[in-house]
């Protein structure tokens, strides 16, 4: 698809003159489904794999995508601060009573660029001062110097993440310039190959050098998203065992990288899409998280069915408990099904059961509940459900005591194999003090 850029509605803008404008410009957007960009020229997230564009939004027959950059945007949106709402009663749905516990760290895509970061703190105001523990933000993939980290945004992102050692920063990675640019199959092919070659290795240790160099050496590298898909020229169907091998050279070269700390995460959308994402993944060895992105769609599809479908959130956290790695959801959101206080509550209680590292609300319209309005009862779900929290740390948790075993037959010594043997044995083994007696 061709990047589009999709309105991002602020709450509350102030009356008169200003508002009348800016609300003009906002009012008018490109058909769901199209990946929008915001002024950085990184790509917003979005879903970009099963949903068909709707009617209009192809682009028109022979015409050829720009080679060195990528097409301007529809429409440009002014940036616009967003105040915080007043105060309202908080009012907890009886639907969410798992959200009692402590909650999993998260945050929002707000922007890419340094408005993402200004509007980290507005968010948390409107969520009653709750902790957003995460920050989320992409790489733009116009360019390779883009892919290098050569964005000035990426100092603003630093600062975030360091004024609190309990942050998380997630950053996007695209892994082929003209990352949207509509790249045919047999040219994705041939990148691969050179990819799976080496070619390409020095751009992402120039990365790691500069993420080093801003402190931010623990950042969540979310390398080639959605790479089940086809949206990106990062994407896996084409080839995927040059696609795994290509992987596997830039996380080996970015871990060379001295004083690097990255967790490399493997995230495809939910689903099949084009390509099973089994396929293409890479190997327990370079990938250290797994995650999904996780919208309200398609059309009609109920959340159970979204959970139990080939390749759903169900095999999501099987795949990723079988590999032993933590899960994450660095988009998610609404989509096909509109305001859908149902499909929150479901997913946020889904993630509460299963304690992902981490997620991520993508949070503009069609998606957001936050800088949208589009979804005023979803938003008001999200909001209760996260009002005032402070997210759990992640960590392991201490293992619950073995409920004690039977009690043991008189005349028996028992044999001290350690408590969880013995829990999974149903008791202790017991050797009778009399065995030599018995075995003539």
């Amino acid at each position: 698809m061709a990047p589009q850029h999709r309105r991002v509605r602020a709450r509350a803008l102030a009356v008169g003159a200003a508002a009348v404008a800016v609300s003009a410009a906002l009012a008018a957007g490109p058909a769901a489904g199209a990946v929008p960009m915001d002024e950085t020229g990184a790509a917003l997230p979005g879903p970009t794999g099963r949903p068909t564009p709707a009617a209009g939004a192809q682009p028109a027959p022979g015409a050829q995508p720009a080679a060195s950059a990528f097409p301007t945007p529809d429409i440009h949106v002014p940036a616009v601060s967003v105040p915080e709402l007043p105060a309202v009663p908080e009012v907890r749905p009886p639907s969410v009573p798992a959200l009692a516990k402590g909650v999993p760290p998260f945050g929002a895509f707000l922007a890419s660029d340094e408005r993402g970061v200004e509007r980290m703190e507005q968010l948390s105001r409107w969520l009653g001062g709750a902790e957003l523990r995460v920050g989320h933000t992409y790489l733009p993939g116009n360019h390779w110097r883009d892919i290098e980290g050569d964005v000035g945004f990426l100092q603003a992102w630093a600062d975030w993440r360091n004024a609190d050692a309990k942050r998380m920063l997630v950053l996007n990675v695209p892994l082929q310039e003209r990352n949207e640019a509509g790249v045919p199959d047999e040219e994705v092919r041939e990148l691969l190959r050179r990819g799976a070659a080496g070619e390409f290795d020095h751009h992402f240790r120039a990365l790691a050098e500069r993420l080093v160099a801003l402190k931010i050496p623990d950042t969540v590298l979310v390398l080639g998203w959605e790479m089940n898909g086809v949206t990106y020229t990062h994407r896996c169907g084409p080839d995927p065992e040059n696609w795994k091998k290509y992987w596997n050279r830039i996380v080996t070269t970015m871990r060379s990288v001295p004083g690097q700390k990255f967790r490399f995460e493997f995230t495809p959308n939910r689903g099949r899409d084009a390509v099973p994402w089994t396929k293409c993944y890479p190997g327990d060895d370079t990938v250290d998280i797994i995650g999904m992105d996780s919208y309200d769609q398609p059309r009609g599809m109920s959340f159970d069915e979204q959970v139990k479908e080939p390749y759903g959130l169900q095999a999501h956290v099987d795949f990723a408990k079988a590999h032993g790695k933590p899960i994450a959801y660095p988009e998610w959101g609404l989509f096909r099904n509109g305001d859908n206080p149902e499909y929150m509550r479901r997913m946020l209680a889904w993630m509460q059961q299963h304690r992902p590292l981490y997620h991520t609300v993508t949070d503009y319209c069609p998606h957001g509940v936050w800088q949208c309005d589009d979804n005023p009862d979803s938003s008001r779900v999200f909001r209760n459900a996260l009002h005032g929290r402070t997210p759990e740390d992640p960590q392991t948790p201490a293992p619950a005591e073995p409920p004690a075993g039977p009690k043991l037959p008189e005349h028996c010594m028992p044999l001290d194999l350690g408590r969880w043997v013995e829990h999974w044995l149903g008791g202790k083994l017991c050797l009778r003090l009399d065995w030599w007696s018995r075995s003539g």
